[in-house]
């Protein structure tokens, strides 16, 4: 073989590691990263704030006003 091939292999093998190691730490880092949280949508039906909480509370209590609220269905 001679120089200019090599070179050519010696850049494709180096780009293709660098790549590789790219989608390696893009896949790491999401499967580690936090996930997002399944919260549930209210809307208070006294003053029309809207706002989240955890998926597991059934009611929640509005933070403006105080109301007990059903969660939104969407």
């Amino acid at each position: 073989m001679n120089i200019p091939h090599l070179l050519v292999i010696y850049v494709v093998l180096a780009l293709g590691a660098l790549c590789a190691i790219g989608i390696l730490s893009e896949f790491r880092r999401r499967r580690f990263g936090p996930a997002h949280p399944e919260d549930r949508v209210f809307r208070c039906s006294k003053c029309g704030f809207v706002y989240t909480d955890d998926a597991d509370v059934d009611r929640s209590r509005c933070s403006q006003c105080g109301k007990l609220n059903e969660p939104i269905q969407f």
